[in-house]
């Protein structure tokens, strides 16, 4: 009996086992501070790949320093960290998984304390080690310090260490790279009214706030080539009056599709705080499916994902392409294989060490 879930997708040149993928996830165990992948990430993402999954993308990897969420995050700004990113690459792919990684640059959101291991919120002091973050405008993120308004040069810059860091992931043998342009930081904080205040190319229309992104884009297509696969996740909608709507999304993705894009991650919020967001099971499927239809690029489904049937729902029905499983991976690394057993599945990927599991 065969599934959609357990379909393969083919991006460019990359086929993908199936439609179950791990999402971007920060885990802030960079604990030397360095931006190097540690012991802890080779675990992790090597777990996923051993349950079955189609694919792992790394989670948000900053470009520069000042582009981290908090210290401990990745980075891929140097050539240490790339060679460290590649083992975890080489252990992703002997377990027969594609491997993406997740390019970002945290804007007015940077310089934070992160998630767990700290008593602190809030934005670092000096003395904490924090630094000064940078924005579309000066406009600070509720609770936070207030951002550098970047100048034109920045935004070259930024441009640039996107580039520098992307090819540094086709040297370590990632098979795709996604943009983060959600979440309230840089890319999402230019395309969205509430944090985009600018008056010149690169504010008021949605064609001008989109222009950092599509600029980004572009010069990671050139720099990665027509054979590699490009995501960019976006957030559909901020949740707030006067913010970013699904319908401009649809219209930004669109655009990415005539700029090389070939699928998008579809998430919502994370601009403004507070946001009334209306959480249940699947809450974002609609988002990504209405997505696909004004953008016609395929898209992967986030949010409260989290059992075997639901997730064979979203993609047998064309709701959504991909599904990306987060917190249920965090409970499950095995989640692949036991939607395999669940829906009686034939075929699926089993290591031959738990073959017998399986039988």
């Amino acid at each position: 009996m065969t599934h959609a879930l357990f379909d393969p997708i083919t991006l460019r040149s990359l086929e993908v086992r199936n439609r179950i993928w791990v999402p971007p996830m920060c885990q802030y165990s960079v604990h030397e501070q360095d931006g190097k992948a540690t012991d802890w990430h080779l675990m992790h993402y090597g777990s996923f790949a051993r349950g079955g999954v189609g694919a792992v993308i790394v989670e948000a990897t900053g470009v520069v320093p000042e582009g981290r969420i908090a210290p401990q995050d990745l980075g891929l700004w140097n050539d240490e960290q790339r060679d460290a990113l590649a083992r975890i690459v080489d252990l992703v792919h002997d377990q027969g998984a594609a491997i993406g990684i997740q390019l970002a640059h945290a804007g007015r959101k940077a310089s934070t304390h992160p998630e767990w291991g700290t008593d602190g919120s809030g934005s670092l002091t000096e003395d904490e080690g924090g630094w000064e973050t940078v924005g579309p405008s000066a406009e600070p993120f509720p609770g936070l310090k207030a951002p550098r308004a970047l100048d034109a040069a920045g935004i070259d810059e930024t441009v640039e260490a996107f580039v520098a860091s992307s090819r540094r992931a086709v040297q370590a043998g990632f098979d795709l790279v996604e943009l983060h342009g959600a979440h309230g930081y840089l890319l999402h904080e230019f395309l969205s009214p509430l944090s985009n205040l600018r008056t010149d190319e690169y504010g008021g229309s949605l064609e001008n706030r989109a222009r950092l992104l599509l600029r980004v884009v572009d010069a990671v297509r050139e720099e990665i080539g027509e054979q590699m696969p490009m995501l960019v996740r976006l957030s559909a909608t901020d949740w707030v009056e006067g913010g970013l709507t699904a319908d401009e999304v649809g219209q930004v993705g669109a655009w990415l599709k005539q700029h090389g894009v070939d699928m998008l991650d579809i998430s919502s919020g994370g601009n403004y705080v507070p946001a009334q967001i209306p959480v249940g099971p699947g809450y974002q499927v609609p988002l990504a499916t209405a997505v696909r239809a004004a953008s016609g690029l395929p898209t992967a489904a986030v949010g409260m994902i989290d059992e075997p049937f639901q997730a064979e729902q979203i993609v047998a029905t064309d709701l959504a392409d991909v599904v990306l499983l987060g917190r249920e991976m965090l409970r499950d690394q095995n989640f692949a294989l036991r939607a395999a057993r669940a829906l009686r599945h034939e075929g699926a990927y089993i290591p031959p060490q738990y073959g017998r599991a399986h039988r």
